[in-house]
């Protein structure tokens, strides 16, 4: 299995520099994994380094909370597109699900949906918060906004990603919707559990360590 396929290699720490982000971009290419995923400061950055590669720039949007303006995250998303991202990572209104005003959040999700000109669109929805009601209707209104994929976490909530979630997530999403793991993934059996669950891409700051325990095939 190519597993650096899957990973969306990561660096969204608040204390990133700019020599971090140049080394997550080189290991991205040296390990051709997914994309790398750094806060909107780094786009243009990493887009240069990656320019002419395979590797994927995506960043995150209303991050980490959730809570800012639909209009605010749109004009975020715009503008990591116009910098140089090709998929974008958003998180929702935590605080509207949980007041379960799920047209407002399907109304930010479309929105920001329709701002990005056909890149991917990743909708994180904090499982950590939810509850597994809340988290089959997330995964419903993934399905109804024809998103890219559901993403469990933003790894800056109580917990990370679980088996449990993504059972939940299979349950209820269509054949079109597609899953990202992410948040405590740190080892390769870790990210073989969820892909062996169907999860398309994992989010983990630990992408060399797990190809790095992969099994090498035999000659």
């Amino acid at each position: 299995m190519e597993i650096n396929k899957y990973i969306d290699h990561t660096n969204l720490k608040a204390n990133a520099r700019e020599e971090d982000i140049r080394k997550l971009c080189e290991e991205a290419k040296n390990n051709h994994f997914a994309s790398v995923c750094v806060n909107p400061h780094f786009v243009e950055l990493a887009s240069s380094i990656l320019e002419d590669t395979q590797v994927e720039v995506c960043t995150v949007i209303g991050f980490p909370l959730g809570a800012n303006t639909i209009e605010t995250k749109v004009y975020e998303a715009i503008n990591a597109i116009e910098d140089g991202a090709t998929e974008i990572d958003m998180v929702i209104n935590i605080g509207a699900v949980k007041d379960k005003d799920y047209e407002y959040v399907k109304h930010e999700i479309e929105e920001v949906r329709n701002s990005i000109d056909g890149k991917t669109l990743k909708v994180i929805i904090e499982t950590c918060y939810l509850t597994d009601e809340e988290i089959i209707k997330m995964t419903e209104i993934c399905n109804e906004t024809f998103v890219n994929y559901i993403k469990t976490s933003t790894g800056f909530g109580t917990r990370g990603a679980s088996i449990h979630d993504i059972e939940l997530i299979n349950s209820a999403k269509n054949e079109i919707l597609e899953i990202k793991a992410s948040g405590g993934i740190k080892t390769y059996e870790d990210a073989i559990k969820y892909i062996e669950m169907g999860v398309t891409r994992i989010g983990t700051s630990n992408g060399v360590k797990i190809v790095n325990e992969s099994p090498k095939e035999e000659d």
